[in-house]
């Protein structure tokens, strides 16, 4: 709530408070101590000191309490009791300590700033005011507690009186950016934005060359709806400074305001291609436009920006690692790659894009680069689980089953929360155990998959084609591919496997339904073909089958039998 750099950042040596005592107050009670009773007491306050230092605050509260007890006007022992009330969270009794302490001794800096806080605490802002006053008559030239009472004043609406605070203020320090600030924060809460205005246009002509008083004021010109005066003073601070980031920002944002998405941009360019300006800010622009994706146009924005972006900051590893989003995002996935090595050749540290990296490298297939990038990653962050599930999946696709059940394994021994991986990592495995004949494991395998997500697309089409291969639980696997086709519709490969399940249940009616519309939505492939025409001979139509066969085989079928169904012109398993 208020300015404490200076009030609350300092903390009263206990030994100094007791060493600053004061004489009692005159209106103080409590009986006269001995001598005798003062050494004892001040015996017992360094020992509270020394408990109080060693973070025994328990006991250190109860010697304090217990200097009170024969010293009861003890303001440096109310002071140091009150702090460890604080510490126990109870503001009452701490408040009522330093009330206590401050009348007791009026003049120590230190017990009204304690004070303060815990009047701040409760928000007692009538009693902060005099505490700021008794701040300000002890210590006139610090400017912080003239701050403080203006805030108090500000915070109660009283503007007037904070202004005149703030004069008392600028006769202390001179004009600062602080003042300005405040000041003009107050005419805005005036609705005096002209006053405000006039604050700056002053700063501003004894600044010529200081481009923030031209931001400040385009700024509030413009959150005031005074839009072509915001223009006016930003146009004349590119003069002044043509290279300055902000004022293109800035610019740029007036612009977007009036529509003229031309003019937004040019000079969002102008900002990126800045050094000074922060590549943070700059990556907060470039993601906003992700929202506004698959729109061309704003794809094309961001990727220009984040490429200006990598000139600007060629060093920085943040400016490549967004080009490669940006490069992904419009299909460039070969740049992108470029890209994002680029980032993890200035910095390898950012995991996020080692696994973009070997995504790309998969999605290119190219399994090398996968595994290579992959197992440096891995050297990096060896408990990433999902990166040992790309390299287990590029080692699946080069046919490397043990590499690829080790790298898969060490996924679902890494994640226990993240679903999605669990379930895809076990698919990887129930492929690769099938892929060596074991399918006790592979079935498991692809159980524990859709345990973790009962809708694995994927995990249903493999597993029930693979059960129907081996002829067992066709039920089973009809209801997971059936609801394979339900998930991913208009798939050919999910829609052949459902024909081919349906044909093994001797259900060729609808196995033909769905071996069309499998051939439909992939007309170039031959085994599909083939299917077609196993279909159509156990429907009783010979002539179709051996058509559909010798399509197939024209298409580039390579069953071993297909050539014995069209010279014998009947099915052969």
């Amino acid at each position: 709530m208020f300015k404490r750099a200076v009030l609350f950042g300092l903390v009263l040596s206990p030994a100094l408070a007791l060493a600053q005592k004061p004489a009692k107050d005159a209106a103080a009670t409590g009986k006269p101590m001995k001598s005798l009773d003062s050494v004892m007491v001040k015996s017992i306050f360094y020992s509270a000191l020394h408990e109080k230092v060693v973070e025994n605050f328990p006991l250190a509260t109860q010697l304090f309490s217990k200097v009170l007890e024969t010293d009861a006007n003890n303001d440096a022992a109310m002071y140091e009791l009150a702090n460890l009330k604080k510490m126990q969270k109870d503001n009452a009794e701490a408040t009522r300590l330093l009330e206590r302490a401050t009348a007791i001794n009026k003049d120590n800096e230190w017990y009204w700033i304690a004070l303060a806080d815990s009047y701040e605490k409760t928000n007692d802002l009538v009693k902060l005011e005099n505490v700021f006053n008794q701040l300000i008559r002890i210590a006139p030239d610090k400017p912080d507690y003239y701050f403080d009472k203006a805030n108090a004043y500000f915070i109660q609406k009283r503007y007037d009186e904070a202004l005149a605070v703030y004069k008392k203020i600028e006769s202390i320090t001179g004009p600062t950016d602080d003042l300005l600030g405040q000041r003009s924060k107050i005419y805005l809460k005036q609705n005096k934005v002209d006053k405000s205005a006039e604050e700056i246009e002053a700063m501003i002509a004894a600044n010529p060359g200081q481009i923030k008083y031209y931001l400040l004021l385009g700024e509030i010109y413009n959150t005031n709806n005074y839009k072509d005066k915001g223009l006016a003073i930003l146009q004349k601070a590119e003069k002044v400074d043509p290279n300055n980031g902000m004022v293109h920002l800035a610019l740029a944002d007036v612009y977007r305001d009036k529509k003229n998405a031309e003019l937004s941009y040019q000079h969002l360019e102008k900002a990126f291609a800045v050094q000074d300006l922060d590549i943070d800010q700059k990556l907060r622009i470039i993601m906003g436009y992700l929202p506004k994706f698959p729109d061309p146009d704003a794809k094309a924005s961001a990727l220009e920006l984040s490429r200006l972006l990598t000139i600007a900051h060629p060093s920085n590893p943040k400016s490549f690692a967004i080009y490669g989003d940006m490069l992904a995002q419009s299909n460039k996935l070969k740049e992108a790659r470029a890209s994002f090595q680029k980032s993890i050749q200035l910095d390898d540290q950012s995991y996020a894009v080692q696994e973009q990296l070997v995504r790309l490298d998969l999605g290119e297939n190219d399994l090398d680069a996968a595994i290579k990038d992959g197992q440096n990653a891995l050297s990096l962050f060896p408990n990433q689980a999902w990166m040992n599930y790309l390299v287990g999946v590029a080692y699946l696709q080069k046919k490397n089953y043990p590499k690829a059940i080790s790298y898969a394994k060490n996924a679902t021994t890494l994640e226990f929360q993240d679903k999605e991986l669990l379930s895809q990592a076990f698919s990887a495995l129930g492929d690769a155990y099938h892929a060596q004949g074991d399918h006790a494991k592979s079935d498991e395998s692809y159980d524990k998959s859709l345990l973790h997500n009962p809708d694995n697309s994927y995990t249903l089409n493999n597993y029930a084609y693979y059960l129907s291969l081996r002829g067992e639980r066709l039920d089973k696997a009809a209801t997971m591919s059936k609801r394979s086709t339900e998930l991913q519709p208009n798939t050919a490969s999910f829609e052949d496997t459902y024909a081919w399940i349906l044909f093994k249940q001797k259900k060729y009616a609808e196995a033909k339904v769905w071996i069309l519309k499998a051939i439909s939505h992939n007309k170039d492939s031959a085994t599909q073909v083939e299917h077609f025409g196993d279909i159509m001979f156990h429907l009783g139509d010979t002539n179709a089958a051996v058509d559909n066969w010798k399509k197939a085989k024209q298409g580039g079928a390579t069953s071993p039998v297909l050539d014995r169904k069209i010279n014998e012109r009947k099915y052969i398993e």
